[in-house]
């Protein structure tokens, strides 16, 4: 097993400086997909290529603090934690997506294919490491969420892709520990309500339901699905009292 880091923060920031044009697409597209076999070359798909200014202003920002250095430390910690227990060589990269005005990037839909349909990336040998536009990143955080998005990757090829919403929240629940990142807090009146609404649903695969299970009713309103009475982020915050994968 072998994990490197590819620092790519520079690339997309030089695709905007391109003029907002098909000229700049088409670089995009360059970058993005291989010319002789079509097939992907970068793990782009989450850019959005056609950012307005706050993107590349963005990207000045984590180029400045060294995001790229911090990454490839986080990359190296991760690798020698897992040692054998993943296997393949995996190339590790930070993209940024564009949340805020990106037409294209829905955030409740994005960030659960980010943290649970990857699979496209893993046969290719990428793990990329989403950064949202609208949050910032210091050096902990940074390297938290490379250190997630790698045991992500171990945890797939141990469990395979979690399908039911127990599974989902145990794969964050084991990720979030070994990683050392905390999950979303919740008083523990609110921690047990939620527990409590989410006992029924356990065994649910359907969108609408473990949509707004796991990401509250702000994401039932923004994308048209019944609510659940929970508060954001409700269904990470019960890796706090995991529920484990059956």
């Amino acid at each position: 097993m072998a994990l490197t880091y590819v620092p790519l923060l520079s690339l997309q920031r030089e695709l905007y400086k391109l003029p907002r044009s098909p000229q700049r697409f088409q670089q995009y597209l360059q970058a993005l997909v291989d010319e002789g076999s079509g097939d992907m070359a970068l793990p782009l798909s989450a850019m959005n290529p056609m950012a307005q200014d706050h993107v590349p202003a963005y990207l000045d920002q984590l180029l400045a603090e060294d995001a790229d250095a911090i990454a490839a430390t986080a990359t190296t910690d991760a690798a020698a934690r897992l040692s054998e227990t993943l296997e393949g060589d995996y190339r590790v990269a930070l993209v940024v997506s564009d949340d805020l005005k990106g037409g294209w990037t829905n955030r409740y839909t994005s960030d659960f294919d980010y943290r649970f349909r990857q699979r496209a990336h893993y046969r290719r040998g990428w793990i990329p490491v989403i950064l949202w536009v609208s949050e910032p990143y210091d050096r902990d955080r940074l390297s938290g969420e490379v250190q997630l998005a790698i045991f992500r990757t171990a945890h797939v090829q141990r469990h395979g892709e979690a399908q039911t919403l127990r599974q989902l929240i145990a794969q964050e629940a084991q990720v979030m520990a070994q990683a050392g990142v905390a999950p979303p807090s919740l008083t523990a009146e609110d921690l047990a309500y939620t527990q409590t609404v989410l006992a029924n649903y356990q065994g649910h695969t359907d969108m609408p339901t473990v949509m707004v299970a796991l990401y509250g009713d702000r994401a039932a309103h923004a994308l048209g699905y019944p609510p659940l009475g929970l508060s954001p982020d409700a269904g990470f915050a019960l890796a706090a009292a995991p529920v484990h994968c059956c």
